[in-house]
């Protein structure tokens, strides 16, 4: 049996990440992926600059080489209001089929190894983290994305109805235009909402994604709701059509126990928000990988403490707002005041996107739209 200092389950961008990590502490690390790489992904495919600071402090500054930047972000709120306007930073869309291998790719580079293995088998003995009775890790990092084997070993079961969303995704040739993201959200099926994301090379990653509420989401739905909300684009002629679970940050577990950590999707890191989840993958693979390296036998204490103090207040935030946000009239609101107010914009934008926190300004836009007598069921820890 193998034995090495961090074994990272699943090498999607939070177990690459994890593996740079950990690497640049000098840490032996070997990622276990079910799948051969390049391999696609069902994903929005966006990739804020947010993620990019991390990856370029882990060494890789060129994970979007080659990609146009989208400059610009429209957002049609349920009642048809809608706001344009830059973003604060370029966003890029990059397949990942693409982005992914070359996270793997630069975590090869830095010295860690990749072996293709689904872990099924997930055992605490000897002081030692083994899996499948093949390898045996100092500390483990469960990066194995919704679906997650390690998740489970430690006791946690997916997220329910409510806290979960189910989205497809497709490929379509990219409308003119301004060049910029565009999310469409849903009146009929609030929270909900379909997307457009040039690419730069005549294609759009398109999708929807709709919270689950306890009733049956059936594929022919999801894309009869994508084509009703982007009636410009020939969904019908879309290619790589793939439906994804998204367990939202609202519902997550704690982040591991003892040599044992989660990261990415196996975490719920998803912005309940906004779906978006590159950023919390790359983040939250970052600091796994630096605990499970530099303090094996207390890798899930030392986690918790990094992810409360760099998305702690974040998280709480972003749970708020997606509380707020589930009365479609909050969103029109909101989407009216982000028209009106450059900062209420950006504000939205570092919440939806990266790390950002609510203010005062957006806040009260957005509680006004609140029946007063919500205010008494208002989050908890916000």
């Amino acid at each position: 049996m193998e034995t090495v200092d961090v074994a990272v389950v699943g090498a999607g961008p939070a177990g690459a990440s994890a593996a740079l990590a950990a690497r640049r502490l000098g840490a032996s690390v070997l990622l276990l992926d079910r799948a051969d790489f390049p391999r696609d992904k069902a994903c929005g495919d966006g990739i804020a600059a947010h993620a990019l600071d991390v990856l370029a402090e882990l060494g890789v500054p060129d994970a979007v080489a080659g990609y146009r930047p989208v400059p610009a972000l429209r957002l049609v709120a349920p009642g048809g209001g809608q706001v344009a306007r830059p973003l604060p930073r370029p966003a890029y869309t990059v397949p990942r089929q693409v982005f992914d291998a070359r996270l793997v790719a630069a975590a090869l580079a830095a010295g860690a190894r990749l072996h293709r293995h689904p872990v099924r088998r997930v055992e605490v003995r000897d002081g030692l983290v083994v899996l499948d009775g093949l390898v045996a890790a100092r500390a483990v990092v469960g990066a194995d994305g919704a679906g997650s084997v390690v998740r489970r070993a430690l006791g946690h079961g997916a997220n329910p109805d409510g806290h979960l969303a189910l989205a497809i995704r497709g490929y379509a040739p990219a409308a003119a235009g301004p060049v910029e993201q565009r999310i469409v959200t849903s009146a009929r099926h609030w929270p909900g909402y379909a997307w457009v994301f040039p690419i730069g090379d005549g294609r759009a990653n398109i999708g929807y994604g709709e919270v689950l509420a306890g009733r049956p989401l059936r594929r022919d739905q999801l894309l009869e709701r994508l084509a009703a909300l982007l009636p410009e684009i020939d969904t019908a002629a879309a290619t790589g059509l793939r439906a994804h679970h998204l367990p939202l940050s609202t519902r997550r577990p704690v982040p591991g126990r003892g040599r044992i950590v989660l990261a990415g999707d196996a975490l719920s890191l998803i912005n309940p928000f906004t779906g978006e989840g590159i950023f919390y993958a790359v983040l939250s693979g970052s600091l796994a990988g630096a605990a499970a390296a530099g303090s094996p036998h207390v890798a899930a204490d030392r986690y918790a403490a990094a992810l409360r103090r760099r998305l702690g207040r974040h998280l709480r935030h972003s749970s708020a707002v997606a509380w707020l946000a589930r009365r479609r009239t909050v969103v029109d609101t909101v989407v009216r005041a982000a028209d009106r107010d450059a900062e209420v914009f950006r504000t939205l934008v570092e919440l939806g996107l990266g790390d950002g926190r609510l203010n005062l300004r957006t806040l009260t836009r957005m509680a006004a739209a609140v029946p007063a007598a919500a205010g008494r069921h208002f989050p908890r820890r916000f």
